[in-house]
């Protein structure tokens, strides 16, 4: 495995924009900040693959979106010393964009694929041969001159990532060794993010702008980057020394973020189940319908949130708005709700 990687992604390296985002990814598994227990097994896991001068097993990344699995992708490949390559599952459309892809690999490097609960079902089933045997057999020609060929890989390490784990098939996420839940980051990992982003941005912020903005950044670091994009905007124009937390409250309100990180869909639906649904139980594609969302939005978006901090539930019927989320909005819940 080469000493020097050649870090790849799909974005374009002339752009400065790309370069900034580029540059707030971290390189190593001691600057990632947060999802300390994956970095813990996962520091285990590259030590003892690169004494034996192997391929890294394959790994799955799960959880809801902007919380750094493509970033967490490009630390393995940084760390094992080897090239990466990404997609994602709705760019691979037939199993010869597929094997375009294997075909670059050399030995031991990553092939990272995004969103790959959409791979195509056609495309799944060639993955299974590649990820255990290394090797995928393709037929080459038509009609009666159609036939097989073997067409062996060097070992190479998968990465998948995906905010739908639940809907990936069986044979899929068996052949996973390492899987791995991301979860949301606490204020404190989140202060550190926006720190680091700061100076990367070449923007001042004190400690208690950081720490306004990270409880408003629903546990989530792009999030968090994408806030901190718009409140030095403001803190500019305002003519401001340095983003504090009287600038971040004033932006954020401007935007509709309130001190949960709820924004105007979050809102919107809840009130939605509140004013039309008795608070619920009531459907997924009912709520959809009623706020002008895509039930996957809804889904990967916006729920996952509303239930890590309780102002939604579950349950058989349908979802549920909870007390907290009553006091949240200033509406006084009513007991007799079944």
């Amino acid at each position: 495995m080469s000493e020097e990687p050649n870090i790849m992604s799909g974005q374009s390296a002339g752009d400065d924009e790309n370069l900034v985002e580029k540059s707030l990814r971290p390189q190593t598994l001691t600057d990632y900040i947060g999802q300390t227990k994956i970095k813990r097994e996962l520091q285990v896991y590259i030590k003892a693959a690169k004494s034996r001068e192997e391929a890294l097993d394959h790994v799955l990344l799960y959880g809801p979106p902007g919380l750094g699995k493509t970033t967490l992708a490009m630390v393995i490949a940084h760390e094992m010393g080897v090239h990466i390559k990404t997609t994602s599952g709705p760019a691979i459309e037939k199993p010869g964009d597929l094997v375009a892809l294997l075909n670059e690999l050399q030995p031991g490097d990553v092939l990272f694929i995004d969103e790959i609960h959409r791979l195509p079902k056609v495309v799944e089933e060639m993955l299974y041969s590649a990820m255990e045997d290394f090797y995928i057999d393709i037929v080459v020609g038509e009609g009666p001159t159609a036939h097989p060929v073997h067409f062996p890989l060097p070992p190479f390490t998968l990465i998948g990532a995906t905010t739908r784990a639940g809907i990936l098939s069986a044979p899929l996420r068996d052949r996973f060794g390492i899987v791995e839940h991301m979860a949301y980051y606490n204020a404190d990992e989140l202060n550190q993010i926006i720190i680091r982003s700061a100076g990367i941005f070449q923007t001042k912020i004190d400690d208690s702008g950081a720490h306004e903005l990270a409880l408003r950044s629903r546990g989530t670091p792009r999030i968090a980057n994408r806030l901190l994009k718009r409140v030095r905007d403001f803190a500019q124009v305002a003519q401001k020394p340095a983003i504090d937390s009287d600038i971040v409250t004033k932006a954020l309100n401007l935007l509709q973020v309130d001190d949960q990180g709820l924004d105007e869909v979050d809102r919107k639906m809840l009130m939605t189940m509140i004013n039309f649904y008795h608070g619920g139980p009531v459907g997924v594609k009912t709520i959809a319908a009623n706020i002008g969302e895509e039930v996957d939005t809804i889904e990967s978006m916006y729920e996952p949130y509303l239930l890590q901090i309780g102002y939604l539930s579950r349950t058989p019927r349908g979802r549920v708005v909870t007390p907290a989320a009553y006091q949240h909005l200033g509406i006084e819940y009513p007991h007799d709700q079944r």
